[in-house]
């Protein structure tokens, strides 16, 4: 990245001062990178626990087919999904508080004995199901965050702390140089002062 700017003290202290920004800024986001890198892991081994959960349940359920397709779907419907938010490395993302159920009203002298077990099956599969989304949805949020972590750390190590660096030497190089032409040309006059004085003189 080119940086422009300008051979002279108010462009080194302003370039001095970016740098030094930077420099400050870098192990932070060097930390929050490393945190999210984790927290996407955990989101990620939670969310495939939750999966492997749901299946096996449902397949242990799926014995009974018979059973179930006597089962009125109908019945259990997802209320509402109560989530909380917790920032993890400055990120808001979801957490599950509670799944809300509404059971429509049935007989229980009318349907079978294990109706009632059915709709607490129900209510566990569709719970593991939404907690197993929040968790990828989590995940998701994350891993976006560490990417963005990442180019910015990227950014600050590879391009800009190098280029103001190189700038903040070019200007103070090129301070340097007018610095000693300055007393070299002083030098110089004074020398011509001095020779004409004596010349004067005698």
């Amino acid at each position: 990245m080119a940086i422009k700017f300008q051979y002279n003290k108010i462009a080194l202290q302003s370039l001095d001062k970016q740098l030094k920004i930077r420099l400050r800024a870098l192990p932070t986001l060097q930390n929050k990178e490393a945190a999210l890198r984790v927290e996407v892991k955990k989101a990620k081994t939670e969310a495939e626990k939750l999966d492997k959960e749901l299946e096996q349940k449902m397949k242990a359920y799926q014995k009974a087919t018979e059973m179930w397709e006597e089962f009125d779907s109908e019945l259990v419907r997802v209320e509402d999904v109560e989530l909380s938010v917790k920032k993890i490395a400055g990120v808001k993302t979801p957490v599950l508080e509670d799944v809300k159920f509404e059971v429509a009203e049935f007989s229980v002298f009318n349907k079978p004995v294990w109706y009632l077990d059915g709709i607490n099956i129900v209510k566990q599969l569709a719970r593991i199901a939404i907690e197993r989304e929040v968790y990828i949805r989590k995940m998701e949020m994350l891993d976006y965050a560490r990417k963005k972590t990442t180019q910015k750390v990227n950014l600050y190590e590879k391009v800009q702390i190098p280029g103001f660096e190189d700038a903040v030497r070019k200007i103070k190089r090129f301070l340097e140089d007018e610095e000693n032409l300055e007393k070299a040309s002083q030098k110089i006059v004074k020398a011509r002062i001095e020779k004409q004085q004596m010349e004067e003189s005698v």
